[in-house]
């Protein structure tokens, strides 16, 4: 199983994720022309997925998905209530093209596990996803106000995340943001700060060969060595040590990552 992260950030976001059998796109947040330039660069042929996920119906995560389902033929995954709250969005999907993936359940694709699961954010039904193959794990998760209890069992121990670590609290704080989205960005249906992803990372990593990818990184509240540099301290404190069993890397807003193995 290999993964890129197309892009990351209020920009737009997309990821990708294959296998010998199959190939998927969760979330298209950019235009279609500039998904289709992201997949020249890692070399891969979008008419060759298996799928499109999504995770929500905010405009970054969903900019390019009509276009594209349209014209490379490609089905759609979403819960029924995020259909609802994307459909006037996206323009007419063929029937077809529909399917319904439902919140906490698993999907298989041959010989790939999809399993979903809900996060916290201001959406209709916002969820992500864990990739299962063959014993390894990949875990996206971003978009989330918090990391619950339940969110912790289900992500823990993954080879390969890719994590929010969204905004520095005295960044934003002290930043041009008006009050009421500053607020919306701490409230439990916002966004995960360099501190609170830190946190979570310590609880859900175990000390084993593991790959994390800070992402939705904010381009106003944040800097890469600043969340790069709070998830570190806090796995070394905590025993886990980042350098020798976890590396750490950083996420681009419209360049994609190299395709990694998980």
């Amino acid at each position: 199983m290999r993964f890129s992260v197309l892009a990351s950030g209020s920009t737009g976001n997309a990821i990708y994720v294959e296998n010998d059998e199959h190939a998927f796109l969760v979330d298209a947040g950019l235009t279609g022309k500039k998904m289709e330039q992201l997949f020249a660069k890692i070399d891969r042929d979008m008419k060759k997925l298996s799928g499109i996920l999504v995770t929500h119906e905010h405009s970054d995560h969903i900019k390019g998905l009509g276009v594209l389902a349209r014209k490379h033929n490609v089905p759609i995954y979403a819960n029924e209530k995020t259909w609802q709250a994307m459909d006037s969005h996206i323009g007419k999907i063929p029937l077809e093209q529909k399917f319904v993936f439902n919140m906490e359940t698993v999907q298989s694709f041959g010989s790939i596990n999809i399993e979903s699961f809900a996060v916290s954010h201001d959406a209709a039904d916002p969820m992500f996803y864990v990739f299962h193959e063959n014993g390894r794990k990949l875990v996206l998760i971003t978009d989330t106000g918090y990391v619950s209890d339940r969110m912790k069992g289900i992500i823990r121990g993954a080879d390969s995340f890719v994590f929010e670590s969204n905004h520095d609290i005295g960044m934003l704080q002290m930043g041009r943001y008006p009050w009421s989205v500053k607020r919306r960005i701490l409230s439990d249906v916002g966004h995960v700060s360099n501190e609170d992803a830190a946190v979570a990372m310590s609880e859900v990593v175990f000390e084993k060969p593991t790959q994390i990818y800070l992402s939705h990184l904010s381009k106003d509240n944040n800097m890469k060595d600043l969340a790069r540099m709070s998830v570190t301290q806090t796995l070394q404190s905590c025993g886990i040590i980042a350098g020798e069993y976890v590396h750490i890397h950083d996420t681009d807003a419209e360049e994609p990552t190299l395709l990694v193995t998980v």
